[in-house]
């Protein structure tokens, strides 16, 4: 039995005033003449033990009442170490897209909230967030508007995350009782389960996940042109569960342009193909209908009219360059090194110094104004170079010096796959890939990264970003025979203006340029249905460079406007990853942790904070002690 105020413990030393006054009260007798001495006698021995036995009750009784009354005052109780604890409790609940599965009657997350704001006590103070908000010292009618509203999140904590951000606000206190409540479908992407990191911390999971959720998604698209003039798109579909065909359709705005039937192999995948005609824009959306999640139902792309990438080839040599730089997506110019116009290379997007013997000093101090404001520089030495001016250039790219020339034949033997040129030119990492060699090339000391390297270790290609050098002429190699050439000089151009892809992906860095000069004081705004923004913009000489990655926060078709002029649009859609339906295993989790619902973890929870209270019952027996008392002076003589 514990108290809640022990310390009125110390009044039961009043016991022994009743004690004393019973054992040593003096009495005084008075005398009474009686004729017959034998009769008081009697009398006399009858009444002194009827006096002793009520002396010893009322005694009896009074101690009763004084020890019920001080115990009843000291409140005693009887609960476990924790329920006597102040409690920390902090709730994570989890939006993320997987949460707003749909159910019989709402979805999964609505259903979710409405028990939570069912089951929680209406008294207790806790913290709460989700993957966007957070609410601190609140009681549930002080958010329960505001988790009603809660919309999905494109944003997903991990395991480690939570409870990292639940640690943050925790109090420095080690009487509380800390909680941390994990309320989440738990998918395997939210990694593995962290570990109570003191004994004063407890972490629950509750998954309110009943049955198993059937789901169909558009995973992504792609384009191909074919021979008839037009643009093949292809959708990649997936579903969990085994199908035969499910309805797809393709709209251009809010204009249904084609409708087909997906049909499923033995894995559930399928892949649709549409139609489209090039050269025109189009602001497409793929939907399908699906009883799952509704966010991956539709995809967006938009194919804009693109504008030319303008390329300077400045060097004697141009037929091999010609032949991959071609309209309609490239304007190639082709210029003498003794009739270029210094002034007019801002106009370009791409410059290729293609193998020149010598750089002069005007055409080195150009060419690093130009990549200074978001030019895009190819170097390719001659066979035959003066050092000096070319040092003079390439020192101003990651410290780039060429050395002597090494005569000797070796092959290019490392692609490296990761390298932004190489990004979705490969399926997989090649490992039969029948390299070109070269024989010779130039000593490259650099800080730059390596595209592609001979078999000596020693770069063939560095560059990144708006800049790329080779170590040798092109002449002197059979690169210009080897199917990667093309790749890497297209990419080479097609990075060196960013136009906007089919789609990109929410939350991931994005940049495009808009060729587009601004005035001074004008921003581009990016407008949606009913949601528009300023972008991280950069203004370079002849175009106009957006960066998204916090923006926007849904999927759909974007309006890049300048004055309430539309300059082009660009299409974003939610990440694909909470498609894949696959939940983690709480095999190694104790049990104790784990909750089918909220309503078992709060029925738990309540058991063991229980306080069992016993004061009542000590004072209904001093009251009882008190009649007893009366009684005995009323009726026992």
């Amino acid at each position: 039995m514990q108290f809640k105020h022990p310390e009125l413990l110390w009044a039961l030393f009043l016991l022994l005033i009743p004690i004393i006054i019973h054992l040593f009260q003096l009495r005084r007798f008075k005398r009474t003449p009686f004729t017959n001495v034998k009769l008081l006698k009697s009398i006399v021995s009858k009444s002194r033990k009827s006096s002793t036995l009520k002396k010893w009750l009322l005694l009896f009784s009074r101690l009763g009442i004084l020890a019920g009354l001080v115990l009843a005052f000291a409140q005693p109780f009887n609960a476990s170490d924790s329920a006597v604890k102040e409690k920390e409790n902090i709730f994570y609940l989890d939006n993320s897209f997987s949460m707003h599965a749909k159910t019989a009657n709402a979805t999964l997350f609505q259903n979710t909230v409405q028990e939570f704001i069912k089951r929680i006590p209406k008294d207790e103070k806790f913290h709460l967030f989700t993957n966007d908000d957070t609410f601190l010292d609140v009681e549930i009618n002080d958010i329960k508007n505001n988790l009603l509203e809660i919309q999905p999140s494109s944003q997903q904590l991990s395991l480690k995350e939570i409870s990292l951000k639940a640690a943050a606000h925790f109090t420095n206190d080690n009487s509380t009782q800390k909680n941390t409540i994990i309320i989440s479908d738990f998918q395997q992407r939210l990694g593995t389960f962290p570990k109570d990191s003191t004994t004063n911390t407890n972490i629950y999971y509750i998954n309110p996940l009943s049955n198993t959720i059937n789901n169909i998604a558009i995973d992504s698209i792609y384009t191909k042109s074919n021979a008839n003039g037009s643009i093949d798109l292809t959708a990649l579909i997936s579903a969990n569960y085994e199908l035969e065909t499910t309805a797809v359709s393709l709209y251009n705005g809010d204009k249904l342009i084609a409708k087909t039937a997906a049909g499923f192999n033995k894995n559930s995948k399928a892949n649709v193909l549409f139609s489209i005609p090039s050269n025109e824009e189009i602001n497409g959306k793929i939907v399908l209908t699906d009883i799952g999640l509704s966010y991956d139902n539709e995809f967006y792309f938009n194919i804009n009219i693109p504008e030319k990438i303008k390329v300077l080839d400045i060097g004697p040599t141009s037929s091999l360059l010609r032949r991959i730089f071609t309209e309609p997506q490239f304007k190639y110019v082709k210029a003498d090194l003794k009739q270029l116009n210094y002034g007019a290379l801002q106009t370009y997007d791409l410059i290729v110094i293609n193998e020149l013997k010598a750089i002069p000093t005007g055409l080195t101090t150009a060419l690093q104004s130009f990549t200074n404001e978001g030019g895009s520089l190819v170097i390719i030495p001659a066979p035959e170079i003066d050092l000096s001016s070319y040092n003079k250039l390439t020192s101003f790219y990651f410290n780039t010096t060429l050395g002597s020339k090494t005569e000797q034949e070796v092959a290019i033997s490392t692609i490296k796959f990761g390298h932004p040129l190489y990004t979705n030119v490969f399926e997989k990492n090649v490992s039969n890939f029948q390299y070109p060699s070269v024989t010779g090339y130039y000593q490259l000391k650099t800080n730059a990264t390596e595209a592609l390297s001979l078999q000596n270790d020693a770069p063939f290609l560095i560059g990144a970003d708006n800049v790329f050098i080779f170590a040798t002429s092109l002449l002197e190699t059979n690169f210009k025979n080897s199917p990667l050439i093309v790749p890497t000089f297209y990419n080479m151009g097609a990075n060196s203006l960013k136009s906007s892809s089919l789609y990109s992906t929410i939350g991931k860095l994005t940049q495009i340029d808009a060729p587009y000069i601004l005035n001074k004081d004008n921003v581009l705004k990016v407008v949606g249905d009913d949601y528009e923004f300023i972008p991280q913009q950069r203004v370079l000489p002849k175009k106009t460079r957006l960066s998204f990655q916090e923006n926007p926060k849904t999927s759909g078709i974007y309006r890049i406007i300048d004055n309430d002029k539309v300059l082009q649009n660009i299409s974003f859609n939610y990440d694909r990853k909470e498609s894949d339906l696959s939940y983690l295993d709480f095999a190694g989790v104790p049990s104790t942790a784990v909750n089918k619902s909220i309503a078992d973890f709060f029925e738990i929870t309540q058991k063991q904070n229980t306080i069992n209270e016993f004061w009542k019952w000590f004072a209904i027996l001093a009251l009882l002690f008190v009649i007893t008392e009366t009684i005995l002076q009323r009726f026992l003589k």
